[in-house]
This record gives C-alpha cells, sequence and structure tokens, in this order.
C-alpha cells in the first residue's frame, strides 16, 4: 500500500489539481510545490543556524552575553533567510499574481496581465550566471510592449531542475489562473 503522504513526487493525478468549490481564492497559493533543491538548500542552511545557535548558547556560557547575542542574531538572519528561500517563487490569488525574489516581492494585478505564456530560450542554471538551452515563463503586462518581459519561473531553476513534469503541471496551473482572472 503505496503512503502518498511520504513522498513529494508522487504519481500525478488530475484530481489533485481541481480546485475545491470551498478553497478560498482570495489566499495566495503556489501553485505548485516547492522543489527537492530549494527544500535541501533550506535544510542546510537550518542546519547550519543550528550549529550557530549551540556556538551561541557555549559562548553565553563561557564568554560575555553581547558576544552571544552578536552569534544568535547572527542565527536569526540565517533562519530568517532559510524561511525566505522556501517562500520564492510565484503564488496567485484573486488579486494577482506575485513573483517573490530573495529580496523583492513585486505584485501584478490581474487587469495589468495581458498574458502568462511560456518560451523556449536560454536560461539560468539555479540561478547563476551559467545558462542552459530551457523554458521559461514570461509575464506579458498590458501596455507595455517594449519592456522586457520578466521570467517567473524555468525548467533548471531550484524547483523544477530535472522535473520537466512539474514545470508542466505549474505552468498550465499558472496560465490557468491568468486566463481565468485576467477576463475579469
Amino acid at each position: 500500500m503505496p503512503l502518498p503522504f511520504l513522498t513529494a513526487d508522487r504519481a500525478f493525478e488530475a484530481a489533485d489539481d481541481v480546485t475545491l468549490p470551498f478553497e478560498d481564492h482570495e489566499r495566495w497559493r503556489r501553485p505548485y510545490r516547492p522543489g527537492p533543491w530549494r527544500v535541501g538548500a533550506a535544510a542546510l542552511w537550518l542546519l547550519l543556524a543550528s550549529y550557530v545557535l549551540f556556538a551561541a548558547v557555549i559562548i553565553a556560557l563561557t564568554g560575555t552575553l553581547s558576544a552571544a547575542a552578536t552569534v544568535f542574531g547572527i542565527a536569526l538572519v540565517i533562519i530568517a533567510g532559510a524561511l525566505r528561500l522556501l517562500r520564492l517563487g510565484v503564488w496567485v490569488s484573486a488579486h494577482g499574481l506575485r513573483h517573490a525574489r530573495f529580496l523583492v516581492t513585486r505584485t501584478v494585478p490581474w487587469q495589468q496581465v495581458a498574458a502568462v505564456r511560456t518560451v523556449q530560450q536560454p536560461v539560468r542554471w539555479l540561478g547563476l550566471p551559467r545558462t542552459v538551452q530551457g523554458q521559461a515563463l514570461l509575464l506579458v503586462r498590458r501596455g507595455r510592449a517594449g519592456d522586457e518581459l520578466p521570467v517567473l519561473m524555468t525548467t533548471h531553476n531550484a524547483d523544477f531542475l530535472a522535473r520537466p513534469a512539474a514545470f508542466d503541471r505549474a505552468t498550465d496551473a499558472v496560465e490557468a489562473w491568468a486566463a481565468e482572472n485576467a477576463r475579469g
């Protein structure tokens, strides 16, 4: 008997992506699961934070409290960074589309969204300067003909690296939200 709650990569079922009538469309939701690279990186940062917290306790017991407070503050910054890493990505609601990056979050109301489309182009591998050929989900805004199109997600980012089926499902979900809400 399979235990689907123990694995994030269980077999895709159409019923999993069907919006239930009682679900709140006003809440911001990510239309896909965070990828293993993102979760793994956040787990490593949290592991580092545990060592720093342990160091803060040792410094508090043997050294000065100001030094321990400084190290404790560093641990809190590492924890906040790990939690922010888990919040990155594309979020949708009835209000619009939200693209959360590490330091900046931008929200575009559905009235400003002309289209959300998938294109084949060079994309950054895990956000590093190296580019590879892949697919990207782009946001096309109304009335901004010459502007550069913001890349929302790619096949080679931390959520979808080596998971092309998950990328296809996520782009389909975001495109469906855009088509449903951009009409008005």
